[in-house]
């Protein structure tokens, strides 16, 4: 019998800490949905801390027979990762990565990203071997728990073949190392019934011919339908046999707290291009051939998909040039991590290409910006198809696999039952070399009409795909979606070892049912989830949850898909009359959602549709202000020029407290923040500087006596009069100007420089009225200094350069950040310095979403033999304001980079954003300063 949820809430309390407990309204609604077509609310969601606490979770579970799903990066797609029941994080605490014999193994954590993962491997030349297209955001646990495969591994570098051990919790709550000496008696000392279990059911499998004939088709092709019963024929010890089951098992058999990986060749020689074909027949009768050529990976796009790309941003041009009808494209694509092999195998390619029937020419490319416009179509294809999707409806993605030859009857049939059944606008795409596809149905599954339209066409999709010979799932597990049809696939004998294997590891029963075996056949048209229209800016977000990585908050409040999700809930319980919730997720929502949101933009980067989740949060900070608060911010942008000066004397008056006073002032401000809103009162602490120098002051002659002949306007940022540089440092205006005048390049700074802003302290809080006072002085002062735009435009900090090409986008002017000015034009002119032996380097986020990362290490290289970028990189959230208003927000975005860098030893920091050297040198405990004033102080004497 099922526990109340009372009864629940209080035993979870017991055992974990209020921090660890989240059952507010606000957490189940917005941290439940992953990015499939189902939805359910858990009653509560636990972080969990380590690997016993998981175990013991679990017998609570079993204990009040309320179902347990483990969750980490929730991009699967059938509905593994929802329940009505205890969700588990496993993500934020589970991140350990340590690279084994030079990169041929890894062990890792549940809760590393795929991309992470290899970039720890990268320097050894090695990656995992499943490569799944949601690599930014899917997690080891997943991957494993999917037994996730992707573009080019097949099935020869999936999870299930590249596991060698792993870590695992059973439902009992016993542990079991399967890589141990001794993993096969501890096992059956400690679980004696599922150890003699296992070794029965293995000798059964493998006494059954007919088993193995099935067991043998399925898995020479991509399946991840049911249980991995390969695993009773290509194993033998009950510890292996349970590992591998494990793979692929979608969290109904355990934890999987750490795995052993071996790696595979990185292959850094690439060549590819698109193939584009008259029809999807015609793409599909030319892959045998291909195949055969050698080829890594054949990825199918049919004519929905190729229209989809030509609307998305940096499309390639070989879509972009299109006239869509009925074309079908291959994006193919060689790997080598040999250059002659390459060559050899580029040959060979160009030769078939001759020969296809190509209805475009192609040329095979090593250029990798373009070839990361083909592989950044393909593997943001499932969210781009479903940001085109009619607002409100629901994407529902499957994916099926038949063996290769099947495939263009199969997708041919596929094609005729999508208009049979009225899905006019589906979508066929995916990995054609493993004849794996996947296709999407976009509509509204409400309703007795619409429900029965789907199953009657699911009914049909299954006849089709087994009568090819395939397996219903290929890649993302069977789920929610495929569960009722497990029996179909495998036929009655298969299915009951399949039930007997989960009978004996979870014999409660508990561990995320519903998924992967269910006897309801109906089963798959329940807990569909709906997605109403809210606000524009995000009514097109599927959900897939890549955003949730990059953002700095993820660890504190929200993520981006989960601001988005809370949303939807608010305007599902309104429709449903219940204001109660509705209020109670408002409430909530004010500090999770939108005080604590960066609006740093990275979300955006990390988007395929490029949603930039901060536009809904600062109109939700517009709509909070009031009419007196929108007046005094409009009157600051008036007089910007007495507003930062202001702020840089409270500073400069606050540094000069005595050490001894220092904390009552603290005291006295935290105090103060306890009655006032932290929105309107920053935190300040020690660490701090003073005030700057005002920007006129601090340009000196080049104000005074600017010259005849002028090389750029330089707008000094007014973050650098506010905030003082650190102690001993020029500044980062003296910097720039000292290192022009050293290099010859001649700069002009306007007149009106005190009263300037980019804008970006209005835009980010939601003001528009002071936006637009500011970026009509901005735009006035700086047409007049560029003459026109006859000049570019250069300012010294990242944020600030974002700003300024916003606020002047249509002006005509050329806006160059300082660190790209400097390697382009100053750095080739300057002599060498005496280099630091180690500098880590901060990127920011509007470095990154700028493009000048590559620029800020040629500057910091010209300073440090050695340039340290952090793996654990991620936005600071200082953002302006925030690092004074929330520094919790701060604490928790730069918790893993500052554990990173200050093992990392290096000399000095630096960064090329002040706020952010500010949030970085807490963070830290080591001083960070512009690189610019790095290289500026290390100039020899003139």
């Amino acid at each position: 019998m099922r526990a109340d949820r009372t009864t629940l809430l209080a035993e979870l309390a017991r055992q974990v800490g209020p921090e660890q407990l989240r059952s507010r309204e606000l957490d189940r609604f917005s941290i439940g949905n992953d990015a499939s077509h189902f939805l359910l609310t858990p009653e509560a969601v636990v972080v969990a801390r380590d690997a016993a606490e998981v175990g013991r979770l679990f017998r609570t579970s079993a204990r009040l027979g309320v179902p347990l799903t483990l969750r980490s990066g929730g991009t699967s797609l059938s509905g593994q990762g929802v329940t009505d029941g205890i969700l588990v994080d496993v993500r934020r605490h589970f991140t350990d990565v340590t690279v084994l014999d030079d990169g041929a193994r890894v062990r890792v954590q549940p809760g590393v990203t795929v991309r992470t993962l290899n970039a720890h491997l990268a320097r050894y030349g090695r990656k995992l071997g499943p490569d799944p297209a949601s690599e930014v955001a899917c997690t080891i646990g997943g991957v494993i728990a999917n037994n996730s495969s992707g573009m080019a591994c097949g099935t020869t570098e999936n999870s299930y073949r590249t596991l060698e051990s792993m870590v695992l919790v059973l439902p009992s709550g016993t542990v079991v190392d399967t890589g141990a000496p001794d993993a096969d008696a501890l096992l059956a000392d400690r679980e004696p019934a599922l150890a003699a279990g296992l070794l029965r059911l293995r000798d059964r499998v493998r006494a059954d011919p007919a088993s193995m004939a099935t067991i043998a088709a399925q898995y020479s092709m991509k399946n991840t339908m049911g249980y991995g019963l390969n695993a009773f024929v290509d194993f033998d010890s009950p510890a292996e046999i349970l590992a591998h089951l494990v793979v692929g098992s979608e969290g109904t058999l355990g934890f999987v707290a750490e795995a052993t990986f071996r790696t595979v060749p990185l292959r850094s020689q690439a060549a590819s291009t698109l193939l584009v074909f008259d029809d999807l027949a015609a793409a599909n009768r030319s892959l045998p051939a291909l195949v055969e050529s050698g080829a890594a990976t054949l990825e199918l796009l049919d004519a929905t998909s190729l229209r989809v790309g030509q609307s998305l941003a940096d499309v390639p041009p070989a879509v972009a040039v299109l006239q869509v009808e009925r074309q079908a494209a291959l994006l193919l694509e060689y790997q080598s991590d040999d250059a002659d092999e390459l060559a050899a195998l580029t040959e060979g390619g160009t030769r078939l290409m001759r020969q296809l029937p190509l209805a475009a020419p192609a040329t095979l490319t090593r250029d990798a910006a373009v070839r990361a416009q083909l592989w950044k179509l393909r593997k943001g294809l499932f969210t781009s198809v479903a940001w085109a999707r009619p607002s409100g409806t629901t994407a529902l993605l499957e994916d099926i696999a038949v063996p290769v030859a099947a495939l263009a009857d199969t997708c041919t049939e596929l094609t005729a039952l999508f208009d049979a059944s009225g899905y006019r606008d589906s979508v066929i795409f995916g990995h054609a070399k493993d004849g794996n596809v996947h296709f999407m149905l976009t509509d509204r599954f409400e309703g007795e009409e619409s429900l029965r339209r789907y199953a009657d066409f699911t009914e049909s999709m299954v006849d089709l795909v087994l009568g090819h010979g395939g397996s219903l799932k290929a890649e993302h597990g069977t789920g929610r979606v495929m569960a009722p049809y497990v029996r179909r696939q495998f036929g009655d004998e298969l299915y009951a070892v399949m039930r007997e294997v989960k009978q004996l590891v979870d014999p409660a029963g508990t561990l995320n049912p519903g998924v992967l075996l269910d006897d309801d056949p109906e089963a798959h048209l329940r807990h569909i989830k709906l997605t109403p229209p809210v606000e524009e800016e995000v009514d097109r977000c599927v959900e897939c949850g890549y955003c949730e990585p990059v953002c700095p908050s993820r660890n504190l409040t929200m993520t981006p898909r989960q601001r988005i999700v809370a949303r939807r809930a608010e305007q599902k319980a309104l429709a449903a009359g219940d204001t109660e919730l509705a209020e109670a997720l408002e409430q909530q929502y004010e500090y999770d959602g939108v005080q604590t949101c960066a609006v740093d933009g990275m979300c955006q980067t990390a988007c395929p549709v490029l949603i930039n989740t901060g536009d809904l949060v600062r109109r939700l900070r517009r709509d909070d202000h009031t009419a007196a608060g929108r007046r005094g911010w409009t009157t600051a942008a008036r007089h910007w020029d007495v507003a930062s000066r202001a702020g840089a004397a409270g500073l400069s008056t606050a540094a000069a407290v005595p050490a001894p006073v220092v904390p009552v002032v603290t005291a006295l401000n935290r105090a103060a923040r306890g009655v006032v809103p932290h929105e309107l009162l920053p935190q300040w602490s020690p660490e701090l500087p003073g005030g700057g120098t005002a920007r006129s002051r601090a340009a000196g002659e080049l104000l005074r006596h600017p010259g005849d002949t002028v090389d750029a306007v330089y707008l000094p940022a007014c973050v650098g009069a506010m905030f003082g540089p650190p102690d001993g440092a020029p500044g980062v205006q003296w910097s720039l100007q000292e290192l022009c005048a050293r290099a010859g390049v001649r700069l002009a700074v306007p007149p009106e420089v005190d009263s300037l802003c980019c804008g970006t302290p209005w835009s980010s809080k939601g003001l528009p009225d002071g936006y637009a006072v500011m970026q009509q002085k901005l735009r006035t002062a700086v047409l007049r200094a560029t003459r026109e735009g006859e000049l570019p435009l250069v300012t010294d900090a990242s944020s600030c350069t974002e700003g300024l090409v916003k606020a002047l986008r249509g002006a005509g002017v050329v806006v160059v950040d300082a660190v790209a000015f400097v390697a382009e034009h100053v750095l080739p002119r300057l002599p060498a310095v005496e280099k630091l032996r180690r500098l880590s380097v901060h990127p920011t986020c509007s470095s990154r979403q700028l493009g000048l990362d590559a620029d800020l290490v040629a500057v910091a290289s010209a300073v440090a033999e050695d340039v340290h970028v952090p793996l654990d990189w991620g936005c600071c959230a200082f953002a302006g304001d925030r690092g004074l208003l929330h520094p919790e927000l701060t604490a928790s975005a730069t918790a893993p980079e500052a554990a990173e860098v200050r093992a990392a030893g290096a000399d000095a920091h630096a960064s090329c954003n002040r706020t952010c050297e500010l949030g970085m040198t807490r963070a830290v405990g080591a001083e960070y300063q512009h690189v610019l004033e790095l290289l500026a102080t290390r100039l020899p004497s003139r």
